[in-house]
């Protein structure tokens, strides 16, 4: 199809688009043909002025417009006509009765001109297929053997005129090679204006549609703030949660410890300013592990309140030990036990020091509550 010379519509010149097309080459120019139409209407007022030059008919005459060409570039058949003479080609009116008499099948002829108001056009055989060659069309038009009467008869109906070109043709590149290949078109070539308005409809088209992706970006960018802002206020809530948990976890802890330091002054008995011996004190300790032995039995302790029932049993078993040695030691005559301030200020300590790990123990408990709440919070 590339080797097929095909001349696109340019103002009105169609004339020559279609000599141009039947000949398969630039042959002819608008000045050309602007010459072919001067020489036609000069032989036309001659003709007319045989009559008498000063005739109604001959003022009439020279007062019309030319016949043959106009501004725009158009030009007649009579114009179209002798520009073909000068290859020795002439063209016959194919639905004329003489050419009718012949019934010669178009498939049989080499190429036709076709015109309808005021436009041109050509249908040439190219090798061993014929080709639809109007200037209106993007490029060269395929028609089938058995379409090219349809094609012919339907143009008729349309209102062409159409005429046979008889003579030989010139050599031409595409005819040579179509002799040897058949060419396939899978689609059928456009009109000029159908493309022109197919793009500038695409382009439309595409416009709004870049507005409707425009406005989508907007919308979208809102969404992601929106979602950013609902995260925030989410995350918000939570901190303020949190806050709230850990404001009631200070003041459970702050009420556990004064809970335990009651206790503790309960479980623990008071000197009132007098002295215990180091005996009454152990009954007391004795006691105290006893009552909570039992609570432990019944699972009323957490963990850390065993956990510090377990060290105070351990120190509770030192302290023993340490009494068999000081019994041990009374059995000679230079050393006697005693019952001194400084003993009893150390039995003290140690019972101040299980008050602060008592509290100590509570501490982690509650620290431990607060670690899960966190996390089924995050949850």
């Amino acid at each position: 199809m590339e080797s097929i010379f095909h001349e696109k519509q340019e103002g009105s010149l169609c004339a020559q688009h279609c000599l141009n097309n039947l000949l398969q080459g630039e042959y002819f120019s608008p000045v050309e043909l602007s010459s072919i139409a001067h020489q036609l209407d000069e032989e036309e007022r001659m003709r007319m002025a045989e009559g008498g030059v000063t005739s109604e008919d001959y003022r009439t005459f020279l007062q019309q417009p030319s016949g043959n060409m106009d501004d725009s570039g158009f030009f007649s058949i009579q114009v179209i006509s002798n520009a073909l003479k000068v290859w020795g080609l002439e063209l016959i009116l194919f639905n004329s009765p003489e050419y009718q008499s012949l019934r010669i099948d178009p498939i049989n002829e080499r190429s036709f001109i076709c015109n309808y108001k005021e436009h041109w056009f050509t249908v040439r055989k190219l090798g061993k297929q014929w080709f639809n060659l109007n200037s209106l069309l993007t490029g060269p038009e395929l028609i089938s053997d058995t379409y090219l009467a349809l094609f012919l008869a339907q143009l008729q109906q349309e209102g062409y005129s159409i005429f046979v070109v008889k003579g030989d043709l010139p050599d031409c590149e595409a005819d040579q090679l179509l002799q040897m290949i058949r060419v396939q078109q899978m689609h059928r070539p456009k009109l000029i204006g159908e493309e022109l308005a197919q793009l500038k409809e695409q382009r439309v088209h595409k416009t709004d549609l870049e507005r409707v992706l425009e406005a989508n970006d907007g919308s979208g960018m809102l969404d992601e703030d929106e979602e950013d802002l609902q995260r925030a206020l989410a995350l918000s809530r939570q901190e303020m949660d949190m806050e709230d948990e850990e404001a009631d976890l200070r003041r459970a802890i702050q009420l556990s410890m004064q809970g335990s330091s009651r206790n503790i002054s309960q479980d623990i008995p008071q000197t009132s300013g007098t002295n215990l011996t180091s005996e009454e004190l152990r009954k007391r300790r004795e006691a105290y592990f006893e009552n909570h032995n039992s609570e432990v039995d019944e699972g009323k302790l957490s963990s850390a309140d065993i956990l510090l029932i377990q060290q105070q049993k351990q120190q509770q078993q030192k302290q023993q030990q340490q009494q068999g040695d000081l019994a041990g030691q009374s059995s000679h005559p230079c050393e006697r036990p005693t019952t001194s301030s400084g003993a009893l200020g150390s039995d003290l300590g140690d019972a101040m020091g299980e008050e602060d790990m008592l509290q100590a123990a509570v501490t982690m408990s509650l620290e431990t509550v607060r670690n899960d709440l966190k996390t089924e919070g995050k949850k």
